[in-house]
């Protein structure tokens, strides 16, 4: 991000005018940036959507599915709405898909205006996504600052190939 200093004669810097400063930082925040995490798009009929980086699958009978999302997004008006979500990880080529479901990057026309996408019963996906989840939600509550979503995985498409996009200290990075 680039910061603009008003005063006559000033560069511009590249930092980020909302950071908090490295000695305000919350501890429990700096461990969660070490913690490398893959990027999903979490979206419900509606449509509603999120990029959410805290997707853990948890196997079993059946296959459950957790996440940490915003309670006041509208994903989780349009999950709690429904009932039900998907979930599709994203791949190196969707970071600014990522960019646009965070609130990030700019969605003239709504967060669905651009791309491929294909439309089932639990939301839109992405069509070149590397597969994806219909889940059933089971319960939410709050966890921390964010919403602890548990879900039950109903089907799982896996007909594509993909490099997953992970976030890592505020960045997004490719396995290599």
């Amino acid at each position: 991000m680039f910061h603009v200093n008003p005063e006559p004669g000033a560069e511009i810097h590249h930092v980020d005018p909302f950071a908090v400063p490295a000695g305000q930082r919350s501890p429990a925040r700096r461990l969660r940036g070490r913690l490398a995490a893959p990027v999903t798009l979490w979206t419900a009929p509606g449509p509603a959507g999120l990029t959410v980086s805290s997707t853990l699958v948890a196997e079993g009978e059946p296959d459950r599915l957790l996440g940490l999302i915003d309670a006041e997004s509208d994903l989780w008006a349009a999950v709690e709405a429904a009932g039900r979500f998907a979930v599709a990880p994203l791949g190196p080529p969707h970071r600014q898909l990522a960019d646009r479901f965070a609130g990030l990057f700019p969605s003239p026309g709504g967060l669905f205006a651009t791309g491929a996408w294909t439309e089932t019963e639990y939301g839109p996906v992405p069509a070149d996504a590397a597969g994806w989840a219909g889940c059933r939600l089971d319960t939410a509550r709050e966890y921390g600052w964010a919403l602890l979503v548990e879900a039950t995985i109903e089907c799982i498409d896996l007909t594509r190939e993909g490099d997953p996009l992970l976030h890592y200290r505020g960045r997004y990075h490719e396995l290599t």
